[in-house]
């Protein structure tokens, strides 16, 4: 079921259940009632990332105070996603564009990668969290992805489940449609590998072709930017093998 794009979307942490009154606490207070200028009865939506979707109305206590009034189920929750996403972090600036477009492209885990040529390893855990709420706020996702902390990509191959397939962006493949190579892997769990702006290194991509379990794919005969090529990428795949 698609989402209501009527109506504005907000995250909890509080459990969501018909006709249990949720307070609400002081950001989100000030955020509908003076930002939104929001009125006793106005109706939102609130997710949790475990209850589904709940149409709610909006319970005035006092200028500052508020609390929202459960009304009925919108949308299930939907089983969690199995993509994993795996990047090599970005400046700053396309960092944020990275992150947000993962999550609406329903990326389950978010799960930055150092390589040779990543250009920031000064990762903010609390930063890639608020870009993920702000993205699945905005665009009717009911889960936010986890988040995993930087590792090396040595690390993460050598702890990779064999029975999961990688697929990774191989900028230097003499191919240019990757629907055959995406073809040959099965609907399930699976992770998806971009690399940094300059690409992978030489002996990254020889060790990335040598393991079984990994895929390698093209994205066409132009250069992307990093941040492009994850957001084809993840279009691909999620057309071809994913939850499209």
């Amino acid at each position: 079921m698609r989402a209501n794009y009527k109506l504005q979307r907000i995250y909890i942490k509080e459990s969501l259940a018909e006709n249990k009154d949720v307070p609400l606490d002081q950001p989100h207070c000030h955020y509908l009632l003076t930002v939104l200028r929001k009125v006793e009865g106005d109706a939102i939506l609130a997710f949790n990332g475990r209850d589904g979707e709940w149409l709610c109305t909006i319970k005035v206590e006092s200028k500052k105070q508020a609390k929202l009034i459960p009304q009925s189920l919108m949308r299930p929750q939907p089983d969690a996603s199995s993509l994993r996403f795996l990047f090599a972090p970005l400046k700053v600036g396309r960092l944020d564009f990275l992150v947000e477009k993962a999550t609406e492209m329903g990326a389950g885990t978010i799960e930055p990668v150092f390589t040779a040529f990543t250009q920031n390893r000064q990762i903010s855990l609390e930063k890639l969290g608020r870009w993920t709420l702000e993205a699945a706020e905005q665009c009717g996702v009911l889960a936010l992805p986890a988040i995993t902390p930087g590792n090396t990509l040595e690390n993460v191959l050598a702890n990779w489940n064999h029975e999961t397939p990688l697929i990774f962006c191989d900028e230097d493949s003499p191919f240019h449609n990757p629907m055959s190579a995406l073809a040959t892997i099965k609907r399930g769990p699976l992770g998806l590998l971009v690399g940094p702006e300059g690409g992978f290194s030489d002996d990254e991509r020889l060790m990335l072709r040598g393991l079984p379990f990994v895929t390698a794919i093209p994205l066409g005969p132009r250069i992307l930017r990093a941040d492009t090529a994850a957001i084809a990428a993840l279009a691909l795949v999620q057309a071809s093998i994913g939850d499209w």
